[in-house]
């Protein structure tokens, strides 16, 4: 068997691997309305305390470096 013959024809692999997709599409648990919510505002406030914890960080190492070498 040739290697052009082991790939198949390109416009049947397309359609197989739309097929598939949608397949899965098809299995996936989408979230409700309300649970979206409820991660959009956990995601919210976890970006948020992990940018204060960072900034804070950042302040502090600034300081520390300005007394050590100024």
């Amino acid at each position: 068997m040739s290697q052009q013959e082991r790939r198949g024809n390109p416009i049947t692999r397309l359609s197989l691997f739309l097929r598939q997709v949608v397949a899965e599409l098809r299995k996936v648990v989408w979230p409700t309305r309300q649970q979206l919510v409820t991660y959009f505002w956990v995601v919210l406030v976890f970006v948020v305390v992990v940018m204060t914890l960072v900034s804070l960080l950042d302040l502090g190492f600034g300081k520390l470096m300005f007394a050590l070498f100024a």
